[in-house]
């Protein structure tokens, strides 16, 4: 734990050293492992379909995560996890009080090692990591966020054996 409060903490540092727009950490639970995230947040200041309430808008996450195998097969692996994904969400615009989103993204990890236990190896340490979720801005300034996120990284059938991981997730957001 104290690991991880000096990595998030040396995360919001950098924030404001190198015009970060916020901050975010994640946990997550799946396929008999667990991780966690945190990650430096660089709005993408544009969007499309304005016409209405709602519009399209996005952000680059760049993160930095463990996660540990907690298989009963055994050989479990604390696995290190860096990555960086554009997200693309449909959120609203002119909200009263909370703005609800939902998003999607694609983007692409290193992993090392290229299994978690046993069982479950991946094949290469590169990784693409596709998930969807949805969540909420709060905040005078929406510089809050809160959001649930479906994942699933495995390397696309570029090398075997793909066993891939999927993980439910939540994670918290903090926009400067």
């Amino acid at each position: 734990m104290k690991k991880l409060s000096a990595l998030m903490f040396s995360t919001m540092a950098m924030g404001q050293a190198y015009a970060v727009d916020g901050v975010s950490i994640e946990y997550g639970k799946g396929n008999s492992a667990d991780m966690v995230r945190v990650g430096a947040l660089w709005n993408w200041d544009k969007s499309w379909l304005n016409d209405g309430d709602w519009h399209i808008t996005g952000f680059w996450d760049a993160s930095l995560g463990q996660w540990r195998g907690k298989s009963s097969v055994g050989n479990n692996q604390t696995v290190t996890d860096v990555g960086i994904t554009p997200v693309f969400r449909f959120e609203q615009k002119n909200p009263s009080g909370m703005a609800p989103y939902v998003e999607g993204a694609i983007g692409f990890h290193l992993i090392s090692p290229a299994f978690i236990y046993a069982n479950r190896k991946f094949g290469s340490s590169f990784q693409f990591g596709d998930h969807v979720g949805f969540g909420v801005r709060l905040g005078d300034r929406r510089q809050f966020d809160l959001g649930y996120r479906y994942q699933h990284l495995s390397n696309g059938s570029i090398k075997e054996p793909n066993h891939g991981i999927n993980f439910n997730q939540i994670h918290l957001d903090y926009y400067f």
